[in-house]
């Protein structure tokens, strides 16, 4: 397993397992994450990243975080030349909240991840 992919898999085990320290380890100093329903974050917006997904979570589950956090239904990544693409859906389970997620990264770490909401049209 390559080093790109290494800390891929180190980034999803922290969202899935709600765990920001994990996936924080693995993050490039310029990361990105752009969440379109607020904001973009960075590597040292990481935590709060973290905390408003958990307290979403928390408020369309009834005060219970589930247990995964966060459940990956698809995954498919590409690398060349070192450069690691992956695109994912994602569920947090009973919340209703789901998506796409389209992450990057290198032997560096994880430089960007953006995300995309799915939710029924009116």
């Amino acid at each position: 397993m390559s080093i790109a992919l290494e800390h891929f898999k180190t980034y999803i085990e922290g969202w899935t397992q709600g765990e920001a320290d994990k996936a924080y380890s693995v993050l490039a100093d310029n990361y990105t994450y752009d969440d379109p329903n607020s904001m973009v974050y960075t590597k040292a917006t990481f935590t709060e990243l973290m905390d408003s997904f958990k307290e979403a979570t928390l408020a369309a589950c009834g005060g219970k975080l589930p247990d995964p956090f966060i459940e990956i239904s698809e995954s498919m990544t590409k690398e060349i030349d070192g450069d690691l693409t992956a695109w994912c859906l994602w569920e947090i389970p009973g919340s209703g909240l789901r998506g796409s997620a389209l992450v990057k990264g290198d032997c560096v770490g994880i430089r960007s991840e953006v995300i995309a909401y799915y939710t029924k049209l009116p």
